[in-house]
């Protein structure tokens, strides 16, 4: 279940990440609003799946679900380049989470 819960706390730190974006600093309410609540859920089901898996594993893959899923927003919905160098550096990303995933006792 701590899996799960991080999977989700990954989803949600992509909402909040697009939000922050379309929020245009934080003068457009509603992606403002999205974003506040995306995080606050973010956090909570990180800080819970924490209780059950090791610190460096929850947050490594916290951060990679993140940064993979902004990485893919950007190109797909801001227009933002993909070059053979991002899509390296995005097969990286993955390649670490699955270590770590694999590498941490069940």
């Amino acid at each position: 279940m701590a899996w799960i819960a991080l999977l989700l706390a990954g989803l949600f730190e992509i909402v909040w990440a697009t939000a922050m974006k379309q929020s245009d600093g934080f003068t457009r309410f509603w992606p403002t609003v999205t974003m506040a609540v995306a995080m606050m859920l973010s956090f909570a089901l990180l800080a819970w799946s924490m209780k059950l898996l090791p610190l460096g594993t929850a947050y490594t893959i916290w951060t990679g679900i993140g940064a993979l899923g902004a990485f893919i927003i950007g190109i797909a919905y801001f227009g933002e380049a993909l070059t053979f160098a991002r899509v390296c550096a995005a097969v990286l990303i993955v390649s670490g989470l699955v270590l770590m995933k694999i590498s941490t006792p069940a």
